[in-house]
Order: structure tokens, then sequence, then C-alpha cells
């Protein structure tokens, strides 16, 4: 039989060890961490518990795709409720929005609350469904790097909409020629977040990606985000493959240009037909494979933007907000300006809630809720210091307070925080980038490593420093594309 190593159990390697298994691959899993999932962990803070990671979960059939791969019937094991309010939305002057999730109930909230016509909310959404199906299949679910894919069918009928991609447009511009009021404009340019880029710079065609919340709908696990890489990794299991923890890789061995196998920290030598790497492009380069030459161009992308991330126990329950909340900054150019060129979190910030205690009862005490309070943030280019964490925490609360009209500080049972700097430490992502690689160019997608290496045969990549890109579906995509390169 032969046999295939994977680097690292985050989303991504998860699927491809189920895939290489699938396939008849004897598969192990090599993981620096005590634990799987990589940034979809959760973790007990006192009676409080929180997903650590990914809050956001759409496109569930990826997943449900794996468990019909394997002959089992995905709601056996796993399963997942429908979010009704995709987000509630708050800005300073008093302004609410619950924005529902179905397409023609948002356009006719969006246009009560906005005072915008209804045709312009259902042309935009209506647009971000073609731009979708246009471009999903040649941009997220196969590899942009094998020149036979681009003699498809789907490809000829992207050319054919190839204005209506609007690559040469910022999805700002594109947002400011369907609607009038700056909130909803602001609202529709958030989602250049959902691959940690910058709206004023990245290209229009990412805004088909409303069309994943308001299309597609928005849903939660049950028991949690954190159970998607528990049953991934059980489902793996079922399928023999072998996970290996706390097993930290030093290299990836190679000869005559082919991957045989890697060398663990421990100095173990595994070998190996195929080797799958789940780790972050860049130390992929610089530190498992040092002595091969690097895609320096690749490697040295401007990277996606990171987040500061309070987790708190919170003494009380607050019946106007939801699953996905956001209290929006004033100046929301000036915020990106400060995140992308400053290096600085902005003192005004976007601040994004995630409540999982209003769904999932366990995950508080009573009358509680537990609090994932996360702002946008610069990577670490030096270090966050302890007074530059302090000070956004000041500016969270003042916003928080200000909206909700309520002094959050005493409320605050207890506080964990996650900075770049420690999930860059936790994960191997390069300077705590969420998503690898930004997308602020128009040919950004296609700068993004490979799922395969055209230099040494035998290796693969996947997971968000790679194509497709970052978040739970497109890591799930990167997988399968990454094993459908063994074809």
């Amino acid at each position: 039989m032969k046999k295939a190593v994977v680097i690292g159990s985050g989303i991504a390697g998860l699927a491809a060890s189920i895939r290489l298994a699938n396939k008849g691959f004897n598969t192990r899993v090599f993981e620096a961490n005590r634990y799987p999932g990589g940034k979809l962990t959760a973790f007990q803070q006192d009676d409080y518990r929180f997903d650590a990671g990914p809050s956001l979960f759409t496109l569930p059939k990826l997943v449900d795709e794996l468990f019909e791969l394997c002959n089992e019937n995905p709601r056996d094991y796993f399963n997942y409720q429908a979010i009704n309010t995709a987000c509630v939305y708050f800005w300073d002057d008093g302004t609410v929005f619950n924005a529902p999730s179905q397409p023609d109930d948002f356009a006719r909230r969006a246009a009560e609350t906005f005072n915008e016509p209804k045709k312009n909310m259902d042309n935009y959404l209506s647009r971000a469904e073609r731009l979708y199906r246009v471009s999903s299949p040649i941009f997220l679910e196969s590899s942009l790097h094998k020149p036979q894919n681009y003699l498809r069918k789907e490809v000829l009928f992207a050319l054919s909409h190839i204005r209506e991609l609007a690559l040469t447009q910022t999805m700002n511009q594109v947002n400011e020629s369907f609607f009038s009021e700056p909130k909803l404009i602001q609202l529709f340019n958030r989602y250049a977040t959902y691959n940690g880029s910058n709206p004023y710079k990245a290209p229009g065609v990412l805004t088909m990606i409303p069309h994943l919340e308001h299309g597609k709908g928005t849903w939660l696990p049950k028991g949690g985000m954190h159970e998607i890489t528990l049953q991934l990794k059980a489902l793996a299991e079922r399928q023999g493959v072998k996970f290996q923890f706390n097993a930290p890789v030093k290299r990836i061995l190679t000869q005559e240009r082919k991957a045989v196998g890697i060398e663990l920290q421990s100095g173990a030598e595994i070998l190996a037909d195929k080797v799958f790497c789940n780790m972050d492009i860049v130390p992929a380069y610089r530190k498992l494979l040092r002595g091969h030459k690097a895609p320096e161009k690749t490697l040295n992308q401007e990277r996606s933007g990171s987040a500061l991330i309070f987790y708190w126990g919170i003494k009380k329950q607050f019946k106007q907000l939801d699953l996905h909340n956001i209290f929006f900054a004033n100046d929301y150019k000036a915020e990106f300006d400060s995140i992308f060129d400053q290096k600085q979190i902005h003192h005004d910030p976007t601040v994004y809630v995630n409540i999982t205690s209003k769904y999932e009862k366990r995950d508080a005490p009573p009358g509680c809720e537990n609090w994932f309070v996360m702002v946008n943030a610069p990577g670490d280019y030096g270090g966050y210091l302890p007074a530059m964490i302090d000070e956004a925490r000041k500016n969270i609360i003042k916003k928080l307070n200000s909206v909700l009209q309520i002094d959050i500080e005493p409320l605050i049972e207890n506080e964990s925080i996650l900075d770049p700097t420690g999930i860059e430490k936790k994960t191997s992502s390069y300077r705590g980038a969420l998503y690898g690689a930004a997308s602020n160019t128009a040919t950004a997608a296609f700068l993004r490593h490979p799922n395969f290496s055209s230099k040494i045969k035998n290796l693969h990549f996947c997971g968000g420093s790679v194509h497709p890109g970052g978040g739970i579906p497109l890591c799930l995509h990167s997988a399968k594309i990454a094993v459908d390169t063994l074809k």
C-alpha cells in the first residue's frame, strides 16, 4: 500500500488525510501541537466555552461531502442549524440593522432601514450570485496552475462575463456604484475581511462573497465550530488515518527532486510516497525546504490582516445581540489605512462580537454569555506590546459602552487574549496573518502558491496560505484540489 504523510492537522490537513485514505493511501498526520484543528479549536474558561478561531460557517455541504465520500451519513455524526439573522449591525449614531439571512428578506429590510430602493438590493444580490456561479469553478474549485483547466467550458463561460467580474475595480468602487447610503456601502465593504483584505484595494470580483451568507446561508454546528475539527478527525481515524501529536516536523526529505518523506524534530525519519504540507507556505519553505529555491515573489506577497481577540465571560444577557454582531468604525477607510499602511490597530476600530451561547446554552452559565470580541489588526511586524493591547481594549470597551449604553467592564467575569504574535506561535501562520496573502490586487489569486510543487515531485500543499485561500470553505476546497492533483 502506498504511504502518504500530512504535515499539520488544520482543517485542510484533516480533509486531505480523509481524501488520501479514501484513495487507498496508508496516511499519517504529524502535528506540532498537542491537539488538531489549527485555528479551528476551542477552550474552556471557567464555566464558559469558547471557539478559539473561525466563527462563521458557510457551505456546510463541503463538510458533508467528506462523510459521503466515505459512504457515511453525515447526520449520524455532524449536525448544524440554520441562523436566520446573518448579523446584527450597529453604528455610533444609533442605527441598528438586523440582517436576515434570506436574500429577499434582507433586501426588503435593508431598503426599509437605509431608504435604498429594494431593486438596488435585489440587483446587487443577484449579481453576487452570478459572480459566484461564474468564478467559483475557476478560482475556488480547481487549480489555477494546471494549463488544461483553462480549456474547460467553465473558463469560456467566465470569459464571456469578464467585464462583470470587475477585476479593474475595487470592492468599494463596485459598492458605491450600486448604493448611495454610506452605511450600506460600509456593510458590503466589510466582506473584504472574510479573506483579510482591504475593500479599498481588493478587486471587485470579491463582491460575490455576500452570496455565501445570503444565497447559501449561515449555519452553526451543533456543539459549536470546534465540532467540525472533532468530527473530521474522528472520520479520518475511522478511515485508518493515524495521528501523531507533539510531533513537529524538521524538514521535508527529498531525493533527486522528489519528496520521499519527512524528518521530525526528534530525528525520526518517516518515508512516504506522497507528502502533503498543511503548514503556512512561508515557514514551509523557510524551515522545511531549506536548500531548495523558494518562490520569493509568492512568499513576499502582502500578508492578509490578522486579529486581536478578547474572550470574555459576560455576567449578563443582551437581547439585542445575536450570534454575529458588528459595531462599525466611523471612518472605515481610515481603519483599513491604519491596518495595511501604518500597521496599527485603528483608534476607532470595527468590533465583531460572536456569542455562541445564544444558540448553544451550555457555552455559558445561566444568565450569562460567552463573548468572542475581535478587531481587525495588522500582523506581527515587531511585536504586540502590552500597551498596544491595553489601548485597543480601552477603545473596544469605549465603543461597546457607547452603542449599547452600558458599562461593560464590570460585567467581564474572566478574560483571555489572543494577539497576532500568539496566532503565529500557535499555528505557524506567518506574521499571524489569518489568510496567508492578502487579496489586494487583481492578480493576487494567481500569485498564491499552487496545491503542488512544480520543482519537487510528490509534494503537495493545502491550507489557507495556498490556492484558493483562507477560511473554512476555501481550505476544504484546497484539500480537494491538492488530492485531485494526484490523478
